[in-house]
């Protein structure tokens, strides 16, 4: 039986804080798809798994957070240029309305502040701080954790979060972006299915598949207007893939991808298609908890493993990767 996974990454402007000049049409853009999100999965009743910064969650903030060893200048942003900016700071109101959606969505984590987990200026008690906090606000709204997305995909200090009782992490795709994507799995004929796997310190990796956004701007104008969207044929690639398989289909993006009524028809066509497939087919949707505790009962790993591309490896190189991970 195969399954498909739609993971966010749910951020606001936290995604862009540290960002010399961040794109304003996404940091505008954050509030609005976070909306859109919830009514598309909600009108074709598909659970997702949110990974939360845990900042939105906050009533309010001195901007200070004395204690919290962050690099000097990193919440530069939210005591300067964003000061009166609560609405891309705090987002209690959009966590209250996924919590309230009727799909039944996983609340998860994507750090207390959107630390890059795998940079070197990183260190355990820094990763330690953000994982720690997010939980403690979490708890404060009655709410566990049980998976985790690292900010920008950038794996590290996998430790921390077992030691935290987290279950699962998004991992790393085996396939390119963009463009590259493309190649791999139309001309090289790699699949886009992905397989979970227990690493060595007990965590369920759920392994990404594809970036729904990793084409934009003027390819993807000319593309629609001589074939297709190619985000769209890739992910029904995927979901068809996973119908035909016991494989997993993991398909992820930001809210903030989601700036105008292109985007959004983009997502409603592709959860269009997953449900036809569900109809019609023993097709499942997943959310990376339910991942990790069907591997914890030994159905469908392979055994601990740990490859290279779920680790981190650098694929900045790769199209439009550098930004798309913003």
């Amino acid at each position: 039986m195969g399954s498909v996974v739609i993971s966010l990454d749910a951020e606001l402007g936290w995604g862009f804080h540290d960002m010399a000049d961040p794109p304003r049409d996404r940091v505008e853009a954050g509030r609005r798809g976070w909306s859109v999100c919830l009514e598309l999965f909600d009108e074709f009743d598909v659970p997702a798994t949110w990974a939360v910064v845990g900042h939105l969650m906050l009533a309010d903030c001195d901007g200070q957070h004395d204690g919290h060893p962050a690099p000097d200048g990193w919440f530069a942003r939210e005591r300067g240029a964003w000061a009166d900016r609560e609405d891309l700071r705090f987002g209690s109101d959009l966590v209250e309305d996924l919590l309230a959606a009727d799909a039944d969505h996983e609340f998860a984590s994507h750090s207390f502040s959107h630390v890059l987990f795998g940079r070197p200026e990183t260190d355990r008690a820094l990763a330690r701080a953000e994982i720690e906090r997010a939980l403690e606000i979490a708890e404060e709204w009655g709410l566990s954790i049980d998976s985790f997305v690292y900010p920008r995909n950038d794996v590290g200090h996998r430790d921390v979060l077992a030691e935290a009782g987290i279950s699962a992490y998004r991992g790393r795709s085996p396939t390119r972006d963009g463009v590259g994507g493309i190649v791999d799995t139309r001309l090289r004929n790699r699949s886009l299915l992905v397989q979970p796997v227990v690493d060595e310190h007990g965590l369920v990796n759920v392994p990404a598949s594809l970036f729904c956004y990793s084409f934009e701007g003027p390819r993807r104008t000319v593309a629609e207007s001589i074939w297709t969207d190619p985000m769209v044929a890739q992910a029904r690639r995927g979901i068809d893939e996973a119908t035909r398989s016991d494989g997993l289909f993991h398909l992820w993006f930001h809210p903030n991808n989601l700036i105008q009524p292109r985007d959004d028809q983009r997502l409603r066509t592709i959860l269009a298609h997953l449900e036809r497939a569900r109809e019609r087919t023993d097709l499942t949707v997943e959310t990376m908890g339910a991942v990790a505790d069907r591997v914890a009962r030994g159905d469908g790993v392979t055994g601990q493993r740990d490859p290279e591309w779920a680790e981190g490896r650098d694929l900045s190189g790769s199209d439009s990767v550098r930004a798309s991970l913003e």
